[in-house]
């Protein structure tokens, strides 16, 4: 992998108002690179396999050999297999579009009506990344509709409208929660409400309660539900796998805290309580797992914790103290890069005032950091 120090970490902000959607490749994907077919790449970890020469970027940045107009989406793109998948709102349809990586061209279009309207006056696109596992895509919408999708011609294979199903209730910003494909299920934090629960979270007083729904698996290829877990309502991150001394983990930074799981029988390891009691605050970082360590990051007040975990408990290795201002790392949504024992990732809430900083796993040491005054995803 590539030397992260500072001087060559590679970044780009983005969460931001998709208008239009530029691709930069420097040679055809299908003679060259690797798929990208999933949520932080194929590991969910923010690391690609590539073994690309970084050298510095010219002003204009490396050459565009395309570009395409899109719709309304805060949804990065999925390259696989030669293709490119876009998950965008045009009008009143959410639209899935297949493009050819080389050139651009539409291959096809797969598109179902929304109403999604965002309570804070956000743009009311989608703001799920397309997962692609073989022939399938999953898309995951605002509003909480999820598809699947096949990826050669667009034909629906199922759905799932998971706000009825559930009874989901509208939260700060929709459904922002990426679906995980692990094993032959499809891991997806819904965080349901029991019936007559007021239809969104100010109408319940900032704290509906859950039923019981916060995470659930579907068979992957038909939809149908084989488990639900987890008193807890939803987040904006998303659920990340690991095999930790031959056992297979799953860990979802949910609503109130980090849940570890055995994720193909949805038996639940432990909840580790990790959220600031501000009504309007959100988790939305990923964990980060090295080897049997797990990392999470929020911005609202608490900052990060490191905990140790082992089956049916976990170990506080270190956390911030909430009424310290010296926190290690308070990461809004972007997710932390761990190489080698150090994190790296984009501290602060707000552009204005954030940094970029580098983290001693461990310890919860900050090494270094540097100013940039804008918020911004690390690769």
């Amino acid at each position: 992998m590539y030397d992260l120090g500072y001087e060559t970490i590679l970044f780009k902000s983005v969460r931001i108002f998709f208008s239009i959607f530029v691709l930069l490749i420097v040679v055809p994907l299908t003679l060259c690179a690797s798929d990208w077919n999933d949520f932080l790449g194929p590991n969910r970890n923010g690391k690609s396999e590539e073994k690309i020469k970084i050298t510095p970027w010219e002003k204009n940045g490396p050459p565009v050999l395309w570009s395409k107009a899109i719709g309304t989406s805060y949804g990065t793109p999925t390259i696989a297999g030669g293709k490119v998948f876009v998950f965008a709102r045009y009008g009143d349809m959410a639209r899935l579009t297949c493009l050819d990586s080389n050139n651009g061209n539409e291959l096809w279009f797969y598109e179902y009506p929304t109403d999604y309207e965002d309570m804070y006056g956000y743009n009311n696109g989608p703001r799920c990344y397309p997962v692609v596992d073989g022939d399938r895509v999953y898309i995951f919408g605002a509003e909480g509709e999820l598809h699947c999708v096949n990826t050669i011609d667009g034909k629906q294979i199922w759905r799932v409208d998971t706000a009825s199903r559930f009874n989901v209730i509208q939260n700060f910003f929709g459904v922002a929660s990426a679906p995980a494909v692990e094993g032959e299920l499809l891991i997806v934090h819904v965080g349901g409400s029991p019936k007559g629960t007021p239809k969104d979270i100010w109408e319940s007083n900032g704290n509906p309660k859950p039923n019981g729904s916060g995470i659930v698996a579907f068979n992957k290829h038909t939809g149908e539900v084989v488990y639900q877990i987890a008193d807890e309502l939803a987040s904006y991150a998303s659920p990340v796998f690991a095999t930790i001394n031959g056992r297979r983990w799953g860990f979802s930074f949910l609503r109130g805290g980090l849940v570890g799981f055995e994720p193909k029988t949805g038996n639940i390891d432990f909840h580790y309580p990790w959220r600031s009691s501000k009504i309007e605050s959100v988790n939305a970082s990923c964990p980060v797992v090295a080897e049997d360590l797990v990392f999470i990051s929020e911005s609202y007040g608490i900052g990060s914790s490191v905990i140790q975990v082992r089956p049916g408990d976990y170990d506080v290795v270190w956390k911030d103290e909430p009424k310290s201002r010296n926190r290690a790392m308070e990461l809004h949504w972007n997710t932390a890069i761990h190489h080698e024992g150090y994190l790296y990732g984009s501290s602060g809430r707000h552009s204005g005032g954030a940094d970029l900083r580098c983290v001693e796993l461990k310890t919860g040491k900050v090494m270094w950091k540097q100013r940039v005054n804008e918020r911004a995803s690390l690769l």
